[in-house]
């Protein structure tokens, strides 16, 4: 049995904070956004999740897209008062897939723990991104539901493949917090785990239908990104 002064002389072991990851454009960030995160957020037990505000994503047309800057800026306004941060780390590290993206993230922060979250919607097409069984080996991965989607989801080329790694929202949540979840440092994945909820019917592009010229009444300036905490500006500037 150790004594005293060994007991106090072991350095104390901190728990990795797990750290939910959601990409998206974010044109404009609302409610719903907030409300499947937070859902996420009890179910897989996230101490914190960030929002990878997108510079552009190659899958979806450029027009209607407003400038990353008021979208950034919406993200930060819906987020504020919750452990959600804001961040357009994309445009400092270079990256213009996902798969680039969440490796680059784990090599930053490999202490950590990062569950990528997406919707229905994007595992739907999941098998046309870049590498994407690659990215499935990164990080598990939880699926949020989206109205209208699930069906679609379920049949995809990629859930066809993912399906034999499903497990439950507890195994995730469950795991020592002393245990790293990233592919490099331990083979966990791949992991998906389906997460269902009560749909929540609001969405970016019928408040853009609504109000199209949104992006011109939101502050966009003075940012910080709530990861790096650097000027957004100067992320812009860098690349």
């Amino acid at each position: 049995m150790a004594s005293a002064r060994q007991r106090a002389d072991t350095p104390l072991k901190r728990p990795a904070i797990t750290t939910g990851l959601l990409g998206g454009s974010f044109n404009p960030a609302h409610g719903g956004h907030l409300g499947i995160t937070r859902h996420a957020m009890a179910a897989l037990g996230l101490d914190e999740v960030w929002w990878l505000v997108s510079p552009g994503n190659p899958l979806k047309p450029a027009a209607g897209m407003a400038p990353l800057a008021a979208r950034f800026a919406s993200a930060k306004r819906q987020s504020r008062h919750h452990p959600i941060r804001a961040t357009a780390i994309e445009r400092e590290l270079h990256t213009r897939f996902t798969v680039d993206t969440l490796a680059a993230i784990t090599r930053r922060w490999p202490k950590r723990r990062f569950i990528w979250l997406m919707g229905a919607d994007n595992l739907a097409q999941l098998h046309r991104w870049h590498q994407w069984r690659k990215l499935a080996c990164i990080m598990p991965i939880a699926v949020l539901a989206r109205p209208g989607y699930d069906a679609r989801a379920l049949a995809s080329p990629a859930m066809v493949w993912l399906r034999n790694y499903q497990c439950s929202a507890a195994n995730l949540r469950n795991r020592p917090k002393d245990q790293n979840l990233n592919g490099h440092h331990l083979r966990s994945v791949p992991q998906l785990v389906l997460l269902r909820f009560d749909p929540d019917p609001r969405s970016a592009s019928t408040l853009r239908l609504a109000d199209p010229d949104w992006f011109c009444k939101i502050p966009s300036t003075h940012l910080r990104d709530a990861v790096t905490f650097r000027p957004l500006k100067k992320a812009i500037s860098s690349q």
